[in-house]
């Protein structure tokens, strides 16, 4: 028990420090300097290159987000169907409990009450020559948000990959923590979200809220719970 929670507040000790490291930094600091450098580089792309131009206007189409969900069930559906039915029930629970998490987690992310604008507004605001794709394009591609950290979209793949890590092992692990890059950095590509808005405010969020419900019983409990709730059998081997 001792072990598990020093384990937990590890987390949360790195959660903080890396979001401080953020929070406390001046703009010739690590962190603004990153996301400067890589929302330029990027912008810039955009102007120069007319087929990167618009494969980052189709990946930030709204009905693009629906091809992350479709790779988050296609792994799922990869253990789903080795299952038997008892374990099938269980992976149902624990695919609700990771909803439930998801939602736990940007109540959490909600708290930390940031209005930060994105690259695209920020450098827009001072006077920089920003290129938006949706101009470029006349695509109606997010490029833009007047509050992006931390980032949603990012936050629910990190909480996708670890539940992944937690149930089976991992190299469903890496299959998860692919699609979180692949499908985190359009956002980043169009100027509508910062490299840290993911790299630090989702990457905090998670490391706090996902290490008092998976390395505690909370997820358990709640999966048990929902078993008990549908009359479902627990499987032997979680039990």
């Amino acid at each position: 028990m001792m072990k598990k929670l020093s384990l937990i507040l590890l987390f949360n000790l790195l959660g903080v420090l890396l979001f401080f490291s953020w929070f406390h930094a001046d703009v010739n600091s690590f962190w603004p300097v990153v996301d400067k450098n890589v929302f330029f580089s990027f912008n810039q792309l955009l102007g120069e290159n007319e087929t990167f131009r618009y494969l980052v206007a189709f990946t930030n189409l709204r009905f693009f987000d629906v091809f992350g969900f479709l790779a988050m069930a296609l792994v799922f559906l990869f253990h789903f169907i080795k299952q038997d039915k008892d374990h099938r029930h269980f992976m149902i629970c624990m695919g609700i409990t990771m909803l439930l998490t998801a939602v736990i987690a940007k109540q959490f992310a909600m708290t930390l009450d940031f209005d930060r604008p994105s690259p695209t507004l920020h450098f827009s605001a001072l006077g920089e020559n920003v290129l938006y794709v949706s101009k470029l394009t006349d695509w109606p591609a997010k490029d833009w948000s007047k509050s992006c950290f931390p980032g949603d979209h990012g936050m629910c793949l990190i909480i996708f990959c670890v539940y992944m890590l937690r149930f089976f092992g991992f190299k469903s692990f890496l299959a998860g923590l692919l699609i979180t890059v692949l499908f985190s950095l359009p956002r980043v590509m169009s100027g509508a979200h910062w490299v840290s808005d993911i790299a630090v405010g989702a990457v905090t969020v998670n490391l706090v809220v996902l290490s008092w419900i998976l390395i505690t019983p909370v997820s358990d409990f709640i999966i048990s719970n929902l078993m008990r709730l549908m009359r479902w059998k627990m499987p032997s081997s979680v039990q």
